[in-house]
């Protein structure tokens, strides 16, 4: 649940296993989760040991890395100011990352290769005030809990999680989800709130930037 410590992503490479199991593949696979250089260059070091893999999958955090660091410090705001600055960030460390590395043995080595990402992220400019209880959920582009008070124009709000084949945590629960690039922003310190987050990449609500997926496969020539 939202209001539950650890992470949500900890568990990947067991329900990847799972889901294989499901689909009747009984395949050679393995999973990596690439969350820095050091990572990402001992598996190009070891590319040869991934030829005989049914299937590999690698997860790259370093991009949604690049988001949360803007959030966090100033020199990364400087260097991605805005969209195109971003972007041009992204490219610069992809040229010169393990992963192109990767990629190019892969296409050397006749690999199909299949990109996706798990969502998108968005610029956020405009704060929205919200008001809710301290079980209420930290997140800037969706707020769930009870008794949620939040401007109607700005967000889509859900009474009935179950309709959207979301949990509810008890039996008043909400949620909202921010429109357009508006962040959620707590009366309590709204002006804190909205220096410190203005003018930074979020994700968690409905903005096609956010929830369009992109998912190409590459095929070797």
């Amino acid at each position: 649940n939202d209001t539950d410590e650890g992470g949500k992503n900890m568990h990947e490479e067991d329900f990847l296993k799972e889901q294989l199991k499901r689909l009747g593949l009984s395949i050679k696979q393995e999973y990596y989760k690439i969350v820095n250089q050091r990572d990402g260059r001992k598996l190009v070091d070891n590319f040869k040991s991934l030829k005989t893999n049914d299937l590999t999958t690698i997860v790259y955090n370093f991009v949604d890395m690049i988001s949360h660091a803007k959030t966090e410090m100033d020199v990364v705001k400087e260097l991605a100011s805005n969209d195109k600055a971003y972007r041009s960030l992204t490219l610069s460390w992809f040229k010169n990352s393990p992963l192109l590395e990767l990629i190019q043995l892969g296409q050397q080595n006749g690999f199909k290769l299949i990109i996706t990402t798990d969502h998108g992220t968005i610029n956020c400019k405009n704060p929205s005030k919200v008001i809710g209880d301290k079980n209420t959920s930290l997140n800037l582009r969706y707020k769930t809990g009870r008794s949620l008070t939040y401007e109607d124009k700005d967000v889509y709000a859900v009474k009935d999680p179950k309709k959207i084949g979301l949990p509810a945590i008890n039996m008043t629960s909400s949620f909202i989800f921010a429109k357009s690039d508006y962040f959620l922003a707590y009366v309590n310190n709204f002006n804190h709130y909205v220096s410190y987050y203005r003018n930074t990449y979020q994700h968690g609500g409905i903005s096609l930037e956010e929830m369009i997926v992109p998912c190409i496969v590459l095929n070797p020539k």
